[in-house]
């Protein structure tokens, strides 16, 4: 059965991005019969080039995923190699898998309230240094070019790439190269840099284009925090894609796949860049340069990501802050009262979403993890290397979702399969099954091989030393894989509103529902209780394993 585990992860993985790329093409040529398209056509690529703004929106969502990733990349390489061994990197270590945690639409929804016009951080500075006694007329939130979107983008991709270049650096002996390095005359930053970055690129790569894909077709953080005239592609896609006109079907299977090229072409558009830096950087990494601009690249990596971290805890601040306050005028910093009225009047409001986000993260999370365990196990007693197929693994995080998501649900329903909780739970499944493997994959294959030398040789059978030994050794990372994959899919937003047809609503189907109004005290309530649930799957994770370790010390005494 093992053996099965590795080739049912990639039907999974593979069978339903091409069949839903495959039913988004089809009807972008005006083929849908169940749509009344009978025939191949170009109408529905006319009616898209004739949609006022299209070009901008293609612009801001090609522009955001390029420039987000670039400096969230160079925000977690400068950290790297300016803080290794510092209390600050101990306690950013310690943060990243919880501020990993936190949904997108969380932060996107605490990062406007920071920098509203009326926000945090206008009410701290004001009057004092502003002068405003009322909030400025300013379009900070929602600017035409996505400054504000790339910005909270930035704050999200930051723990995503630290903690994958984590999960990498183990692989290259950092400290060796350093140390070397340091003997030539190399200053720490300036050697980690010329050392150990080169080769650690290569092991993220996967992971960066990942962060592309997502940053290019982002769709909740893009109603938040994106442009409204025109909004981003992904956001034209939806609306259309949701459009009682039918005809606007196959325009939006048109711009589905015109975010695909998107998506593709900031992809190129990067590899280029990685070609033209190493052809720039193979003279610095030569040249003897020993110390210079040892003190600026410190302070700078530093201070960058402390920064990014800081600005995500006070997104979360405020959202409390906004969810408890009472009467509130601008500019007071604090609100005059505090009140638990919004979370009263959301308690019955909540009941059902909350259900059926634990359904779904918790079946999708727990079938992700047997499916990987398996696959896993399977790896270890076969002496397989994996690595040729990685890329399958990253498939659904470097195609956009809005490019096959809508074509799945076709594809569903032509099998007779209607929109529904176990077809949202699939969908999930789809998303929850990359983080839950590459967070537990490297862990897995670094156990010492000895314990389970040892219980064979006392005639312990396989499956019982995977029962008996590795699973309590490996309890820690398996919980934290699972809280990963939960909080993966807690923060779906897409998958549950397309697959689940709007039927099945989520905290965060809800909490992003709440972006078009301007009750902020009642998104302040549905946001933190969706950035609270994959918190506590962490302190679980943390937790459990010191309880069940204690109770262990205690029997044994």
């Amino acid at each position: 059965m093992l053996r099965l585990a590795p080739a049912l992860i990639i039907a999974l993985l593979v069978l339903p991005v091409g069949a839903g790329l495959m039913m988004v093409l089809l009807p972008a040529f005006g083929y849908l019969p169940a749509l009344g398209g009978y025939g191949a056509s170009l109408a529905p690529w006319q009616m898209l080039f004739a949609q006022p703004g299209l070009g901008r929106s293609v612009v801001v969502s090609f522009a955001s995923g390029l420039v987000s990733t670039a400096v969230a990349l160079v925000i977690v390489a400068l950290f790297l190699a300016a803080s290794r061994g510092t209390w600050l990197d101990r306690g950013i270590r310690r943060l990243v898998s919880p501020l990993l945690a936190i949904p997108h639409a969380a932060i996107a929804f605490g990062f406007a309230f920071l920098i509203a016009p009326s926000g945090l951080v206008a009410r701290l500075i004001s009057p004092s240094l502003t002068g405003w006694e009322s909030p400025p007329d300013a379009l900070i939130i929602n600017d035409p070019w996505g400054f504000s979107l790339m910005a909270g983008l930035v704050l999200k991709e930051v723990p995503f790439l630290l903690l994958m270049s984590l999960a990498a650096l183990p692989q290259l002996a950092p400290e060796k190269r350093l140390l070397l390095a340091r003997s030539l005359g190399y200053s720490p930053t300036i050697g980690w840099l010329k050392t150990v970055l080169p080769s650690l690129y290569p092991l993220i790569r996967l992971p960066v284009y990942a962060v592309i894909a997502y940053a290019t077709s982002v769709v909740d953080m893009a109603l938040i925090l994106g442009p409204k005239l025109p909004p981003t592609l992904s956001v034209s896609i939806l609306s259309w894609f949701n459009d009682p006109d039918i005809s606007h079907r196959f325009m939006a299977s048109a711009a589905a796949v015109l975010q695909l090229g998107v998506t593709v072409a900031a992809l190129l558009c990067w590899w280029l860049l990685e070609q033209l830096i190493r052809i720039l950087t193979r003279r610095w990494l030569i040249n003897g340069s020993r110390q210079r601009g040892e003190i600026i690249l410190r302070i700078v990596g530093r201070s960058a990501l402390l920064f990014s971290s800081i600005t995500a805890l006070a997104a979360l601040v405020g959202l409390g802050l906004f969810s408890l306050a009472g009467f509130w005028r601008f500019p007071e910093v604090l609100p005059q009262m505090l009140t638990l009225d919004h979370w009263q009047r959301s308690g019955s409001m909540l009941v059902t979403p909350l259900v059926n986000t634990a359904l779904i993260g918790l079946v999708s999370t727990a079938l992700a993890t047997v499916l990987v365990l398996a696959t896993l196990e399977n790896e270890h007693r076969q002496h397989i290397q994996p690595k040729r197929a990685l890329w399958l693994l990253y498939l659904p995080l470097l195609v956009p979702q809005i490019a096959f998501l809508f074509g799945l649900i076709v594809a569903a329903e032509s099998l007779g399969i209607r929109p529904q909780l176990g077809l949202v739970i699939a969908g999930h499944l789809l998303f929850v099954l990359p983080y839950v493997y590459l967070s537990l994959a490297e862990t897995y294959r670094q156990l010492d091989p000895r314990w389970l030398k040892v219980a064979r040789s006392l005639g312990v059978s396989r499956s019982a030393a995977f029962w008996r030994v590795r699973l309590p050794l490996l309890l820690a990372p398996l919980l934290t894989a699972f809280a990963v994959g939960l909080a993966v899919s807690i923060g779906q937003y897409l998958p549950t509103q397309l697959l689940g047809a709007g039927r099945v609503t989520t905290v965060t189907t809800e909490a992003v529902a709440l972006a078009s109004g301007s009750n902020r005290r009642l998104i302040g309530v549905w946001a933190l209780v969706q950035a609270g649930l994959p918190l506590i799957g962490f302190m679980l994770a943390l937790g459990l394993p010191r309880l069940l370790g204690t109770h262990r010390r205690d029997l044994a005494t």
